[in-house]
């Protein structure tokens, strides 16, 4: 979670201190449309698979932990 949460805080230079595990990603902007396929391609390093965007829900990307749960729950 310290790469997504470092990769958040590169993309939003005005953020200071660590973002709750509950806050909502999107609805505070610290993803947008622009950034969101970025921010899959990371996921898919860190957990080491392909995301199907068929089988994902806008939700499962909404906070940190949906994150965690939904796509590196198997990650060490």
């Amino acid at each position: 979670m310290d790469r997504i949460a470092a990769w958040l805080h590169e993309k939003n230079p005005g953020l200071d201190g660590p973002i709750a595990a509950d806050e909502d990603l999107i609805e505070a902007r610290l993803i947008d449309s622009m950034d969101f396929l970025e921010f899959v391609d990371l996921l898919e390093k860190l957990s080491g698979t392909t995301i199907d965007l068929q089988e994902v829900t806008i939700d499962d990307f909404r906070t940190l932990d949906n994150v965690q749960k939904r796509f590196l729950a198997a990650c060490p």
